[in-house]
């Protein structure tokens, strides 16, 4: 494959990852078109080339983060128990190059839906996938019976103590690393699953 393919084929992921980077330092509405150029290294019109605008971008972001999640989901499924399997869910994202500018890019992604119609329903839909995978993986585990809650209960439980984690990550100080994050992750999943699945929460 000549390399003017290869550059094409990358190119839309640069820019994505470049927005995220530039949506997470100055917010959606602050980072335009120019700044995501420049972290990208490239031109403002190469990027119109793909996209037709930021709303555009941030619907590209949310589609790859929706196949992004089908495989996590798949890794999280080919696990021998479901606590090995939630602690491949809450420690995804700390396995890229830059956690912190992940959960800052959530932060402010929750704080758009709630100004933003559109991205309301972009994030409502990432949610919705999520949700229903790790429902239907709990549903499939047999540790889920020794819950009185249903599938669908421990997992929005599950969800609220993930999210929390994951927005909290924005004031850790900056030397904590990936590793550090990690672990952080991995000690409130194993502490939730001792909270859910150790005995009833309901006699």
């Amino acid at each position: 494959m000549a390399q003017q393919q290869i550059d094409s084929l990358d190119r839309p992921a640069q820019i994505l990852d470049a927005a995220l980077v530039c949506f997470a330092k100055r917010g959606f509405h602050q980072a335009s078109m120019h700044d995501i150029s420049a972290e990208a290294g490239i031109s403002v019109g190469l990027i119109y080339r793909y996209f037709q605008n930021k709303d555009a971008v941030i619907s590209a972001i949310a589609d790859r983060h929706k196949k992004q999640i089908h495989e996590i989901l798949e890794r999280a499924r080919q696990a021998p128990s479901l606590l090995e399997s939630l602690e491949i869910l809450f420690t995804a994202h700390c396995c890229e190059n830059e956690p912190r500018v992940t959960s800052a890019f959530v932060v402010d992604l929750f704080a758009e839906a709630s100004r933003n119609p559109r991205v309301a329903d972009l994030v409502r839909d990432v949610c919705e996938t999520t949700m229903t995978g790790v429902t239907d993986l709990i549903a499939r585990s047999p540790e889920a019976k020794a819950s009185g809650l249903t599938p669908h209960e421990l997992a929005e439980l599950i969800f609220a103590v993930s999210d929390g984690t994951l927005m909290r990550d924005v004031l850790l100080p900056d030397s904590a690393t990936a590793a550090d994050r990690r672990e952080r992750h991995l000690d409130v999943v194993r502490r939730l699953w001792r909270l859910l699945f150790r005995e009833p929460l309901y006699a």
